[in-house]
């Protein structure tokens, strides 16, 4: 008893049924492990584009910063020329300007 028990091709059987019953849970853990890490790189992808995303946003602060101060600059200057044209509406209009002289 003790030597048929024992006997390789008990033992090789025995081998087989396990994996034929381990086998379908492990195919179904390898299929979601692969489903996970398609999913994980899709996250890992779309993070390090947000980064980049954002690392670029704040190199672009020095051309916002830029074109802040040519925003000023225009509000100024528009700002100079209605006040002169201001100036130039409020005059009396019976006073015309002096003639160049040729």
């Amino acid at each position: 008893m003790y030597v048929l028990a024992n006997e390789p091709s008990v033992a090789l059987y025995r081998l087989q049924e396990h994996v034929r019953r381990s086998l379908p849970e492990l195919a179904q853990h390898k299929s979601d492990m692969q489903s996970w890490e398609e999913q994980s790189q899709g996250a890992i992808y779309t993070v390090e584009y947000a980064c980049s995303a954002i690392k670029n946003m704040a190199d672009s602060s020095v051309y916002f910063k830029s074109i802040d101060s040519l925003l000023k600059h225009a509000i100024a200057m528009k700002e100079q020329l209605n006040t002169a044209q201001g100036r130039s509406t409020a005059a009396p209009p019976g006073k015309n300007p002096p003639a160049a002289s040729s």
